[in-house]
């Protein structure tokens, strides 16, 4: 897999960052349940390498995966990071004992969150930090000013870069374009969930990129005859078919899939390269729109 066929490349707004549209996601990098570490670790870094030596130059955390697993997994495979590797964490949530996902959106949870992001990847900066506001899978209507005021305080200290928004409705995106830029979207959306349609063509007219996650299904995989029959008519697997399907839905569209294998690593990137014909893009319309299964896990 070379550089050239990992989707292109997207310009974040207002910044000089450059991405690879074919990125990685590290939450199955932690234990079962993103609780805990993995059963190997050295396997998880391999993954990590593997990634990078491919030409992946967009990895998407957080430090609530583990919790304060998969950030220190990174940083134990590929610091001192490599020049153009860019890292984007999540703030907005917290596990509790019993492995639930908790909001964490009061200005003290938001800094202590920066600090830890900050620690256990072993930077002075983060490079892009998503506010995941909302439900477990559904945006919820409501401002988001205090948290992300709280947000932007913490970038104009210069401890943060560029801001993204995770979980969000338009509504939500243009009070927060008051606060500050939004450089990137990340909202649940794939081949079978597309509530987001008409938010991503609005987000690509202002070059902002829409990281959709789940962009497999999350912890139950897509599932559909039709997408077996594309797939099969290409040769290639579901999964791969679904993200090609994304990587040609819009320009402005960054994948980010996560594995714990590098085989599936391979598979994942090799997505990039495999062109759907208007046949098989018709045929993926047809599968039926609406809640994906992904568990109850957040992102």
């Amino acid at each position: 897999m070379t550089k050239a066929k990992l989707g292109g490349e997207f310009t974040l707004p207002g910044t000089s960052i450059s991405l690879y549209r074919m990125g990685y996601g590290a939450m199955q990098l932690a234990g079962p349940e993103v609780w805990g570490p993995p059963r190997d670790v050295d396997a998880a870094i391999a993954v990590l390498g593997e990634a990078v030596a491919a030409g992946v130059n967009h990895i998407d955390t957080s430090d609530y995966y583990g919790p304060h697993v998969t950030n220190l997994i990174i940083k134990k495979a590929l610091h001192p990071y490599p020049a153009g590797l860019v890292i984007v964490t999540k703030l907005g949530a917290r596990r509790g004992e019993n492995k639930s996902w908790i909001p964490a959106l009061s200005r003290k949870e938001l800094i202590d969150g920066v600090h830890d992001n900050l620690r256990n990847l072993g930077v002075d900066r983060l490079d892009v930090v998503n506010l995941r506001v909302g439900a477990v899978l559904e945006p919820s209507e409501g401002s988001i000013e205090e948290p992300l005021t709280a947000v932007a305080e913490l970038q104009r200290q210069g401890l943060i870069c560029h801001v993204g928004l995770s979980n969000i409705t338009p509504r939500q995106l243009r009070e927060a374009q008051k606060i500050t830029e939004v450089v990137c979207v990340q909202n649940f959306y794939n081949v079978a969930r597309r509530s987001d349609d008409a938010f991503i063509d609005a987000l690509a007219k202002q070059g902002i990129a829409y990281v959709p996650f789940f962009p497999l299904g999350g912890f139950t995989p897509l599932q559909s005859s039709g997408l077996d029959r594309v797939a099969a008519s290409l040769q290639a697997t579901p999964m791969q078919v679904a993200l090609a399907w994304l990587l040609q839905r819009s320009p402005n569209i960054l994948l980010i899939p996560g594995t714990s294998s590098i085989n599936h690593l391979r598979e994942n990137l090799a997505a990039a390269a495999l062109e759907l014909r208007t046949d098989a893009i018709a045929a993926l319309s047809a599968i039926a729109a609406g809640p994906a299964a992904a568990g109850q896990s957040a992102h």
